[in-house]
């Protein structure tokens, strides 16, 4: 064998050795340990805003809260050691970041593990957290504006900078009905409990399985549903080419309360928002990593 062929040979068996390091860091106790921190502080946060939207729903305007995440890190930081708690949810979820990052090179694990489209979704997901767990730990260190801002005034600005683009019409409408399409994937995909194939079920009992379906079902159609309304702000921000309409997660949810029957409609998306957070509980129980 000659030195080329030799290298050629050297060079390929490498390649299935570095797939397995790259599956047994993914396996890992550490990134398993972060992937359920960041879990569990994803459905905290979730079961603040609904809260939160449960109080606008029968209270008036709620006082000052926004029912988004930036009002939920402000209930936090109000409580008894409210600035560890932030540290302790910014680092979960930089946790979270953290296995989907490691999801990208490894493929991942469940039905569509190994599939371009599991990789593409576990980046996007990874920049979101990476994103989320800055603003949750800067807002810990006292940069107020980047973590409690509201969802609605950051929606509008973005829209506005976007209007100003050439065709920016188009791209703030196809971007809009891009969000509303999401949205109702991710309702149909909850209404349809597909979300079991992510999760142990051989490994949960028959009462724990009927808790994560109902919570998996309710909390992702309550999700989709608010994600798609939001959408549909943008593209009549768009076709009306006004900002001013577009909708961040608190607008969106207080949009429910000017419909018929409106406190008790916003009362059932609220908790249809917690729902989710109890759901992304059992997920950090019960995910398949």
């Amino acid at each position: 064998m000659d030195a080329r062929s030799w290298a050629r040979s050297r060079a390929r068996s490498w390649v299935p050795r570095g797939r397995g390091e790259v599956r047994r860091a993914a396996d890992g106790t550490a990134v398993a340990v972060a992937a359920r921190s960041g879990f569990a502080a994803r459905g905290l946060i979730h079961v603040l805003v609904g809260v939160i939207a449960l109080r606008i729903a029968f209270g008036g305007d709620g006082g000052r809260q926004q029912a988004d995440r930036g009002g939920a890190l402000e209930e936090l930081a109000d409580r008894p050691l409210g600035v560890a708690m932030l540290w302790a949810v910014g680092a979960a979820l930089a946790g979270m970041a953290l296995w989907r990052l490691s999801e990208v090179a490894s493929g991942g694990a469940g039905p569509r593990a190994g599939r371009p489209s599991k990789r593409v979704g576990a980046a996007v997901q990874c920049v979101f957290y990476v994103f989320l767990s800055f603003s949750v730990l800067a807002y810990a260190v006292g940069s107020r504006g980047s973590g409690s801002g509201s969802s609605d005034r950051s929606t509008q600005d973005v829209t506005a900078t976007a209007l100003r683009w050439p065709d920016g019409q188009w791209l703030v409408g196809v971007g809009g009905a891009a969000v509303v399409v999401i949205g109702v994937w991710m309702s149909v995909r909850a209404l349809r409990k597909e979300f079991r194939g992510d999760l142990r079920i051989e490994a949960m009992s028959p009462m724990a399985r009927r808790i994560t379906d109902f919570f998996g079902v309710v909390g992702g159609t309550a999700q989709g549903v608010v994600l798609a309304v939001a959408g549909g702000s943008a593209v009549v921000a768009a076709a009306r080419h006004r900002p001013g309409e577009a909708k961040g997660v608190d607008d969106t949810l207080r949009s429910f309360r000017d419909l018929p029957a409106g406190p008790w409609l916003l009362a059932l998306i609220a908790l249809g928002l917690a729902a989710f957070g109890v759901f992304s509980w059992c997920s950090a129980r019960w995910q398949r990593l």
